[in-house]
């Protein structure tokens, strides 16, 4: 998805949060704060922790621990020097799968962002009534 359509959707989005009742604001915005995630964390997450952190941060624990995982044999193996080539072959892929996501952070989260308030917005409108 583009930047564009992305912020399009965020502000159809808000708009129909702006239409809940006082009360299904409250609940909603409960909800939010305490969900919504930040790119600037999952950026840094993903710089300083290339070993598949900032999948945890989103809820992704299977790929952020495929991630880890590999990281750990990687270090194990060119650091016991079993098998050097073939450790940092895994370190090296996992920086090269993970780069990208680092410099589309943003856009990322913009994405998580926006699922997470359709889910929340449906969860407000079954959880409390007009």
């Amino acid at each position: 998805m583009r930047t564009l359509s992305l912020r399009q959707e965020e502000e159809q989005l808000r708009a129909q949060i702006a239409q809940l009742s006082r009360e299904q604001k409250q609940y909603y915005y409960a909800l939010e704060v305490a969900q919504v995630k930040d790119p600037d964390t999952y950026a840094a997450l993903n710089w300083v922790f290339i070993a598949g952190l900032h999948h945890f941060y989103l809820g992704k624990w299977q790929r952020g621990l495929a991630n880890l995982i590999m990281m750990i044999i990687g270090g194990f193996l060119y650091f016991s020097h079993l098998l050097p080539i073939v450790g940092i072959t895994l370190v090296i892929l996992i920086f090269i799968i993970e780069l990208p996501q680092l410099f589309t952070s943003e856009k990322i989260i913009h994405q998580y962002n926006n699922a997470l308030m359709k889910r929340l917005l449906k969860q407000t409108l079954k959880q409390v009534s007009n």
